[in-house]
């Protein structure tokens, strides 16, 4: 398959791309575009054929459901049936934005977006581009995150040409993301609301608009027979190609750790890398060190995340070793993503 690459300036879309892009998801195409999240791989939500195309471009398992974005609020009654004020409540606040809320589906969404559920996971993200381009496609745009199943999430277009190219129709290729990580979802559907994934929408901020708001802290094992109510879940996420593991402790003793590591592993020829805050990048001994910013400056962490899991992949590094963040805003989703990536592979020290 040959892909379009288009560039597209975020402050002033060209309507013809913009257009064309709707064009390919309405004759049951897939087109790749950015977020303020990360990229998202698109297809018409409303379409039993292109959910089963985005899962054989992705490699993705058919029961990890689908994200349905929308443009306009007027569009979620058409997709979503007994609607609870709470989901209006968090639209308030948080719509357009990096939150995804689960409701109960209409008959509109079929079974292979959602993921063989009877509940539909909605988003209304904030990037321009996004919305000019969801309208564009007729309203209802389902979209995983644009990479090959298990990789690290894209942030940058390059990374989803990577992956892309050759597989879909189309990748709009705008500007980075601006968060980097992948959006707060929280499911609406159960007595008390239950954040499934974090994200950068945090359960501080939900609880200021709904208290009884609470932590999935039990999600779902590989070995799980269970069926996941929302991305992420169930399957192993964000894994680089090299063995990861994240340390826990003081910072003298994962330096000693991580660096007593690094050298038992040069001597046997893997190449190897640790990802640290700034601060204390100089001290440790690696192939390829790279900073996530200051100690605590979590939002600075997020944004850099999944780009440094791809950089080690491109540097071909075999074993990695990532001090645990220093908390922070965002640290539930920070490590929520980084154990996932390390096969909850945990040392303390």
């Amino acid at each position: 398959m040959d892909t379009l690459i288009a560039t597209i300036d975020p402050n002033y879309p060209d309507p013809e791309i913009i257009q064309r892009a709707g064009d390919v998801i309405r004759s049951g195409g897939l087109v790749a575009f950015p977020t303020e999240t990360v990229y998202g791989l698109g297809g018409d939500a409303l379409s039993a054929d292109s959910a089963a195309a985005i899962y054989a471009a992705k490699g993705r398992p058919s029961d990890n459901p689908l994200i349905v974005h929308i443009a306009d609020m007027a569009s979620l009654e058409r997709i979503a049936v007994d609607i609870p004020d709470a989901v209006y409540l968090l639209a308030r606040r948080f719509w357009p934005g990096p939150l995804t809320m689960i409701m109960h589906k209409s008959d509109e969404v079929p079974h292979a977006t959602t993921g063989g559920l009877d509940t539909v996971a909605v988003r209304f993200p904030s990037d321009p581009v996004a919305r000019e381009f969801i309208r564009a496609a007729g309203g209802y745009v389902a979209a995983p995150s644009a990479n090959l199943s298990g990789k690290p999430s894209p942030t940058s277009a390059g990374y989803v040409i990577q992956d892309m190219d050759g597989r879909i129709d189309m990748i709009l290729c705008g500007d980075d993301s601006r968060i980097g990580l992948e959006s707060t979802i929280v499911d609406l559907t159960e007595a008390a609301p239950v954040i499934l994934r974090p994200g950068y929408v945090t359960l501080d901020m939900l609880r200021e608009i709904l208290p009884d708001v609470t932590m999935d802290t039990a999600l779902i094992r590989d070995d799980s027979g269970q069926a996941p109510k929302a991305p992420g879940m169930k399957y192993r996420h964000y894994a680089p190609r090299g063995e990861m593991t994240v340390v826990d402790g003081t910072a003298r003793d994962v330096i000693t750790y991580i660096n007593e590591r690094t050298q038992h592993d040069s001597k046997e020829g893997r190449r190897t890398g640790v990802i640290a805050s700034d601060e204390h990048l100089d001290r440790y001994r690696a192939d390829v060190k790279l900073g996530m910013g200051a100690d605590g400056d979590s939002e600075t962490y997020a944004h850099r995340l999944f780009d440094t899991l791809r950089h080690m992949d491109d540097e071909e590094v075999e074993r990695i070793y990532a001090e645990r963040p220093a908390g922070g805003m965002l640290d539930d989703a920070i490590m929520n993503r980084l154990l996932k990536a390390a096969g909850h592979t945990l040392v303390s020290v």
